[in-house]
């Protein structure tokens, strides 16, 4: 039996991997393997596979033993390919080491570049490019990044400047000069002697002259930097599972930054920001990568059909034959990956290399028009269009944007990129941990950076926009903003930005940390002080996407809508019915809730009937409006839920106003508020209980929903009530409720003289309820799963607790996921699946729904698929994220 293959080879026309191996190689790895094999021009190199990173984590960072003589294997194959020799004084082979996920983590794991430079090489270095000051500046970089990486060089601050930088700094105001380019080569090598000095100094280690003892030191920090908490935080933002691990890719490196005959740069296929066909991206001449993604030049625009005034002169003029063969390559990418692309390239003497190829990242917008043109063009079909979309993206394009009215009577601060389009308003903010801090207060926060970088990720989550003074189009602020579908303005160089006195000097006015901006991602604007937002406009694109979904899925998709305007909403975004209405949610306004207090609170049956007969017309008129809207669309109605005691006033002032009100005193007042109080509520008098104790508050609703259904219905427009009794743990509870409702209903039918259909059925959100769901069935038209609650009584959890540690159990893995807000599938999903199938062994033709918030979350809308329910219910703004779900379990489901 042969040994485990843990390094794989590219290079040349030789990839012993390929694009569909990202499990095992990485995105990088194999998309490096893929271009080689299609023909593309890369550097050659190999990549160490993510079971290498299993196995580092599991085996206390040992390595198998096999390893190290396959590296040295594929090291000798780069240098075949290459032509050069790693650790050779005369023809030096340098690589760089990074890091590879299978699915891109932009920016937040490792990398080291000009790897294989010491005291010797160096000078080989200088020979093969006939140009000192470049050799010694890769040097330089070289240290720098080893020095960070690898050995812990970090400031001892998080606001302190790096130690790299304070010497290049001091270094420049000794010889009196302001640029990092007016560096001599002499000077360069001493501020390699110097760097290497304040390595030792600072960690204690020696910077090693070995390459291979540096590389395994770059190899090593490359697999730590996957449980780095940049890298943890990225991955809980995004779902990405702790056990994947990250494959290393060691590569040949190549350079834009030998002269004027070479250049660097990042494109996408397509504009990321909004989709449009143009190929999109900047480069730098004589630079290196990080120059472009850092933004500490600013990058031009690769093509002619990108400049604005501010800009010199494009790759398209500077180079037009590197141009001419980058464009046939980003289309042949194109067209075999079947998706846009995000690449990084360089030029070296005149000659054009690809480093990277990967699905980039894009906006909801962007990825709508995307699909829908792809389809168009003939390179992929529907289904695969709607499985190119994530649902939870969609919210990005259903929410607010600035209604320009508003905008234009605002000051204009400052013009940057429109790096993400969107709208944003918040205090400004200039730390990634304040900002987490300052939304944990629930605080509206922009976060204000020179520029961004990885350690910013949770800031940057939890922000309402960025906004940098430095960056392009393809900076790190731009890419990580736009596939977390966050506002984001960079390259802002108008800002003059101290994070020391926490504020930035733009356009002569001073903001400071705390004041309000706004931020128009999609224009570039900096605007000061607050802009009210309006209802965005959806493009026809997201009607084409909605409507193949329609035609895809099984699942409905209702709507929770407790009034006529969320129900118009959620109409507008294709709700088929309303799953459930809330009736307690209707009580709340100022005007009403008096009259239920006094239901409440009176002390017999005589006057609860006196103080619900206030409240039956207010019901009534609300009913009348959501029937109407729905026209004919399935309304359910959700009979009075929660504890009596959350009605009643609290603050004294309040209680001897409802005292006089009333009638009473206000001590017999405060005393029947406090016999009211209960230790567990949501265990407590809620639900059908209350129904039982006080039948007339189910008579009353009753009464309301059918004079409401039965006047609408004389107006010609259909409707289809569907009244659902709550928290009922036994048939018995049910039968009760049952009657009650049924006997209104007929009455009420009766005396309007007119022909009604409507359903009574059930609330399972108690384990109970699903365990005898096939005796429940004998009295239940329909279930609705109301899965909060079950979710409550089934983990023994209070939701309005919970949030205290549930976080911690999400980051230790004792939960892969908050349970209220995904289903927990192998828990509450079981109890779910039982009462389906219990209530369909009583009555096969049983309709069946979930109306928790769970019922617009996209796993959670699939298991719902997969387990047969009929129709998921969510708040009208997760509609179309439910309908995407549901279409994309159908296909999931073929597959």
């Amino acid at each position: 039996m042969s040994e485990k293959k843990f390094v794989y080879f590219f290079g040349g026309d030789n990839a012993e991997g390929n694009t569909k191996m990202k499990n095992l190689l990485g995105g990088k790895g194999a998309n490096l393997a893929e271009m080689v094999n299609i023909g593309v021009p890369v550097p050659a190199g190999f990549t160490i596979s993510t079971e290498v990173c299993i196995a580092f984590y599991e085996n206390n960072h040992q390595y198998p033993e096999i390893l190290k003589k396959e590296v040295d294997e594929h090291l000798k194959k780069i240098e075949s390919v290459m032509g050069k020799k790693f650790n050779d004084i005369e023809n030096p082979l340098l690589v760089s080491v990074r890091s590879g996920a299978r699915v891109s983590m932009p920016g937040m794991m490792d990398t080291v570049l000009n790897l294989g430079l010491n005291d010797e090489t160096v000078k080989g270095l200088v020979k093969q490019t006939n140009n000192e000051r470049f050799a010694y500046d890769c040097y330089r970089r070289f240290v720098q990044m080893y020095g960070d990486v690898v050995l812990g060089m970090k400031p001892e601050n998080k606001n302190d400047i790096d130690p790299f930088e304070e010497i290049i700094e001091k270094k420049k105001e000794e010889l009196g000069i302001k640029q990092d380019t007016d560096l001599t080569a002499e000077a360069l090598k001493e501020l390699v002697i110097e760097f290497k000095k304040a390595i030792k100094k600072q960690t204690g280690k020696e910077f090693p002259e070995n390459p291979l003892e540096q590389l395994w030191g770059a190899i090593g920090a490359v697999f730590g930097s996957w449980d780095t908490p940049r890298a943890i935080k990225y991955r809980e933002i995004n779902h990405i599972p702790g056990h994947w691990g990250t494959a290393v890719n060691v590569q040949a490196m190549v350079y834009g930054n030998m002269g004027n005959d070479c250049a660097t740069g990042v494109a996408f296929t397509r504009d990321p920001a909004t989709g449009e066909k143009v190929f999109y991206g900047e480069y730098l001449i004589n630079a290196q990568g990080e120059d472009v993604v850092a933004g500490i030049r600013t990058p031009q625009p690769i093509n002619i059909a990108n400049k604005r005034p501010e800009h010199k002169i494009s790759l398209e003029e500077e180079m037009p034959n590197s141009y001419k063969e980058l464009v046939e390559i980003y289309q042949k990418l194109e067209k075999h990956y079947r998706d846009m692309q995000d690449i990084e390239f360089t030029v070296e003497n005149n000659k054009l290399w690809l480093l990277q190829t990967r699905t980039g990242k894009r906006t909801a917008q962007a990825a709508v028009r995307i699909a829908i043109e792809m389809v168009d063009e003939k390179l992929i079909n529907k289904e695969e269009a709607i499985m190119r979309i994530d649902p939870n993206s969609l919210d990005q394009l259903l929410h607010p944007v600035f209604d320009k009215s508003k905008k234009e009577k605002v000051v204009l601060l400052a013009k940057g990129l429109p790096a993400s389009p969107g709208a944003a308003t918040g205090m400004v903010v200039f730390n990634a941990d304040d900002a987490e801090k300052w939304a944990e207060e629930k605080k509206k926060v922009i976060l204000v950076r020179l520029e961004t970088s990885p350690e910013d990720i949770g800031g940057m989550n939890v922000a309402e926009g960025i906004l940098t003074a430095r960056g392009g189009m393809t900076s790190h602020a731009a890419v990580v903003a736009r596939g977390m579908g966050k506002c984001c303005v960079a390259g802002c160089g108008a800002l003059d930005i101290d994070y020391v006195k926490r504020e930035f000097i733009v356009s002569g006015k001073t903001i400071k940390e705390g004041d309000w901006i706004s931020l128009d991602g999609s224009a570039g604007e900096v605007l000061l002080g607050k802009v009210e937002t309006v209802k965005p406009e959806l493009t026809g694109n997201f009607g084409i996407l909605m409507k193949w979904a329609n035609e895809i899925k099984r699942l409905g998709a209702r709507t929770n809508a407790d009034n006529p305007h969320d129900s118009q909403v959620a109409i507008e975004f294709g709700a088929e019915g309303i799953g459930l209405c809330r009736t307690e949610h209707m009580f709340f306004d100022a005007e009403r809730i008096s009259a239920v207090r006094e239901m409440i609170l009176s002390k017999d049956l005589a006057g609860r009937k006196k103080a619900l007969a206030k409240i039956m017309p207010m019901q009534k008129e609300d009913f009348i409006g959501i029937f109407r809207v729905m026209n004919g669309l399935p309304v359910t109605i959700r009979t009075l839920d929660p504890p009596l005691h959350e009605f009643l006033p609290s603050d004294k002032e309040d209680i001897k106003k409802l005292a006089k009100e009333m009638g009473i005193s206000f001590d017999e007042l405060e005393a029947k508020i406090v016999s009211l109080e209960e230790l567990n509520p949501m265990l407590g008098h809620r639900g059908c209980r209350l129904g039982i104790a006080y039948p007339e508050i189910t008579e009353i609703q009753a009464q309301a929903i059918f004079e409401a259904a039965c006047e609408v219905k004389k107006e010609g427009i259909d409707v289809k009530p569907e009244v659902m009794i709550p928290l009922i743990a036994s048939k018995e509870e049910l039968t009760h409720q049952k009657a009650i409702v049924k006997r209104i209903a007929e009455e009420t039918i009766a005396k309007h003289k007119i022909k009604l259909d409507y359903l009574i059925g059930t609330m399972i959100e108690l384990p109970r309820a699903a365990l005898t769901a096939d005796k429940v069935a004998e009295e239940a038209e329909f279930f609705s799963f109301g899965t909060n609650d079950l979710t409550q009584t089934t983990f023994g959890l209070s939701r309005d607790d919970a949030g205290k540690f549930l976080p911690m159990y999400v980051q230790k893995g004792i939960l892969v996921a908050d349970p209220f807000q995904k289903l927990d599938q192998e828990g509450v999903g079981i109890l779910v699946k039982l009462a389906v199938d219990k209530g369909r062994e009583t009555k096969p033709d049983l309709k069946i729904g979930i109306c928790g918030e769970h019922g617009g979350e996209p796993s959670s809308v699939e298991f719902c698929h997969r387990i047969g329910l009929d129709y998921v219910s969510c708040s009208p703004y997760r509609v179309p994220i439910a309908r995407l779900a549901a279409a994309q379990a159908v296909i999931r489901e073929k597959e």
